[in-house]
């Protein structure tokens, strides 16, 4: 059946990673039927424009919403007190928006410094400082960078969020459910706290024993998702986004993209 949704619903790379190569990757996700696709760029090698121009083609007939990077390699760089440090952050930046550029793509999700080690850093003032230079930098280029709930990197828990919004005006975030549900916190109260500006969300579902599945899959309730979602003035872009090995066929992301439709389309 066909839904007239208004939102996009696509899939992210990642969900077919390690089984495809990012640009045979983003090829099959046109074919599984996606309105659109997130590209999970792997690797340093990746971040060059000199790798995006092989995914323009691909690009041409299905959007791309949003880029996305291994944030162990350089995200970290943007808060380090040393300026060469968050020089070479910038470094890479700048390799990233050309290829969303290329790739006629306005977001980027981003994660920030990680807190695995221990970072406690909770003084927003610095963190905002460091973080509004990436964001500048990055609207140079045309691109939003979008910080996402991540639950062991910057973005850890409800009310980071609207401390950081209120030292950057233009700062987006990216709603995860899943790692709202690995932090603890009610995915609910992440999204008052980044009311108003939810640019696109990552979706997967869960089954009862905790383990990733695609939506439609597991037990939550999408419709109650996406009514929550546009109570708090959602109007973006869904991806799916999972990893290879939860589940098993490539047509499962067919299904679980007909079944997001299917409720989106009650709600919005």
């Amino acid at each position: 059946m066909c839904y007239n949704v208004c939102m996009q619903i696509g899939i992210s790379t990642a969900s077919l990673f390690p089984r495809y190569a990012t640009e045979d990757a983003l090829t099959q996700i046109r074919r599984l039927g996606a309105d659109c696709a997130e590209v999970f760029f792997s690797t340093f090698y990746e971040y060059r424009p000199e790798f995006s121009k092989t995914l323009t083609e691909s690009a041409k007939t299905l959007p791309v919403n949003s880029v996305h990077v291994n944030s162990v390699n350089f995200e970290g760089n943007f808060f380090n007190p040393t300026r060469r440090v968050r020089g070479d952050g910038m470094y890479w930046l700048d390799q990233l928006c050309r290829s969303a550029q290329l790739l006629g793509c306005k977001n980027y999700t981003f994660h920030g410094f990680h807190r695995i080690a221990g970072n406690g850093e909770e003084n927003f003032d610095r963190i905002a400082g460091y973080l509004s230079e990436a964001v500048n930098f990055a609207h140079s280029y045309g691109v939003s960078l979008c910080l996402e709930n991540v639950f062991w990197s910057l973005y850890n828990r409800p009310g980071i969020f609207c401390e950081l919004k209120k030292r950057i005006p233009s700062l987006q975030g990216v709603f995860d459910i899943k790692q709202a549900r690995r932090s603890h916190y009610p995915y609910q109260a992440y999204l008052r706290d980044m009311s108003g500006s939810i640019a696109y969300v990552h979706l997967s579902d869960v089954d009862e024993n905790g383990n990733i599945r695609l939506p439609g899959e597991g037990i939550y309730d999408f419709s109650e998702i996406f009514k929550a979602l546009k109570d708090e003035g959602f109007g973006g872009n869904a991806l799916i986004e999972v990893y290879g090995g939860n589940f098993e066929q490539e047509q499962q992301l067919t299904r679980s993209l007909e079944y997001l439709r299917e409720q989106a389309y009650k709600i919005f």
